[in-house]
């Protein structure tokens, strides 16, 4: 799991369960990206994030790791 803390303190991480991020204080937690079907294929929309839009993926579990890597790509 990838946490990012900026100079404010302000604690950036994609929510998960692996640690729990509510015993270091109040959470506030916001979607970060679409995953929807497109007739067939899958596309993640990270507009939440002013992100791009990425797609084409056979499985949306693919489509979820593509979330994941690129917000831990650019975000984390």
């Amino acid at each position: 799991m990838q946490v990012r803390i900026d100079p404010k303190g302000t604690i950036l991480a994609l929510y998960q369960e692996t640690l729990d991020l509510g015993q270091l204080g109040p959470s506030e937690i916001h979607r970060a990206s679409h995953v929807e079907p497109e007739g067939d294929l899958w596309t993640v929309d990270l507009a939440p994030i002013v992100g791009p839009r990425i797609g084409g993926f056979l499985n949306r579990s693919d489509a979820i790791q593509a979330e994941i890597d690129w917000i831990e790509s650019h975000v984390l």
